[in-house]
């Protein structure tokens, strides 16, 4: 009896480890086409190294672009003092000594003569796809002579490299206004502690935000242990797992819960860092092209972004969107895939700008006669 039983558990063993390997097999086959991979992929941090590592060893890039490098604290800057840099195409690149977007340099402490704006954001701040002269922030400078726009914006950032960004250097700067460009996709970026390159991230606790995964990792320890030389052992079953919990925790809304909760932490934070400098802090959903073409109702990340704003009670939010949607309908064209071409950031620069003269915030010199 003993030895029937012991058999019938080792044959049990044996039809599962074929199951597997049937599984591993089948799993390999998918991910060996590189469009069923794209699909299959899941929006974690293994991924996004594995991505990155084979990037770097055929670009021998640092971090996503040329122009980029390693920063201990927010994962990466772009680097300072760059002149006339090409660099998405033919699009002109440049960079102050500090690594901000544009050759304008800025003093530290507050410009008595003007209203100092900083703006935080990710690509679609600092600009991927246009050159220095298209981006929003620069237009907007154009029509608010009587102000002083920083661009702080970094493409790739999540909300938490943007609020380290804030106390690390932006607070130096002593704005009276902190304006961030809030777009849906950074959202989940907060959950991460790699992407276009390692990063840090906040993680929630009882007393608040705690911060792990800093100082962040550089290249050199990245690429340390031949991560890609056992990749090949990573069952890539695991994979497909992980794409199925992944669709289950979003089916369910587990996701969105995790994603919404740190966002609204780490919102909640740059509102009472930037009431420390003091300055006022303003909240602005940026659409990226699909959301332009959604209709009129609030989108989920605005409903968010406006329950964030109405439970804090000491920040000012409001969507650009409608300005979009307005332009649209009298018949112009924005790029709607990928990043903004110029049209998108001088859409966006005009909402702004309407928003800041209406409120009080700024004041345009009289016109001439």
């Amino acid at each position: 009896m003993k030895f029937n039983l012991k058999n019938r558990y080792f044959k049990i063993i044996l039809y599962l480890i074929f199951l597997f390997l049937v599984f591993e097999f089948f799993s390999r086959l998918v991910f060996s086409f590189p469009q069923l991979s794209m699909r299959l992929r899941v929006d974690e941090d293994y991924w996004w190294r594995r991505a990155w590592v084979k990037r770097h060893e055929k670009t021998g890039k640092q971090i996503y672009y040329k122009f980029d490098i390693y920063d201990a604290s927010k994962g990466w800057i772009s680097k300072p003092g760059l002149r006339n840099a090409k660099a998405f195409g033919d699009c002109i690149l440049n960079t102050n000594s500090r690594g901000l977007r544009g050759s304008n340099e800025y003093d530290y402490g507050r410009n008595g003569n003007k209203v100092r704006i900083l703006i935080l954001g990710d690509s679609f701040t600092f600009g991927d796809g246009v050159s220095d002269t298209e981006t929003y922030s620069y237009y907007l400078q154009e029509m608010l002579p009587t102000a002083e726009i920083i661009n702080m914006g970094v493409h790739g950032y999540a909300h938490d490299q943007m609020l380290i960004y804030l106390m690390e250097e932006g607070i130096k700067y002593e704005p009276n206004i902190v304006i961030l460009g809030f777009l849906s996709r950074d959202m989940p970026r907060n959950l991460l502690t790699f992407r276009d390159f390692a990063k840090p991230k906040f993680v929630l606790e009882h007393e608040g935000l705690k911060l792990v995964n800093s100082p962040v990792l550089s290249p050199e320890e990245v690429l340390k242990g031949d991560f890609l030389k056992w990749d090949w052992a990573r069952p890539r079953s695991l994979d497909v797992c992980l794409n199925i919990k992944s669709r289950i925790e979003k089916a369910i809304g587990l996701y969105r819960k995790d994603t919404e909760d740190i966002t609204a932490a780490i919102l909640d934070k740059i509102i009472s860092v930037s009431a420390e400098i003091p300055a006022v802090p303003i909240f602005v959903f940026l659409p990226d092209g699909r959301e332009m073409l959604l209709p009129a109702d609030l989108t989920p990340a605005e409903e968010f972004l406006f329950a964030s704003c109405r439970d804090s009670g000491n920040v000012e939010c409001f969507s650009t969107r409608p300005f979009f949607a307005g332009k649209i309908s009298k018949g112009t064209t924005f790029k709607t895939t990928g990043h903004w071409g110029p049209m998108g950031h001088l859409a966006a620069a005009q909402a702004i700008k309407r928003y800041l003269v209406d409120k009080g915030h700024v004041v345009l010199p009289p016109a001439r006669e």
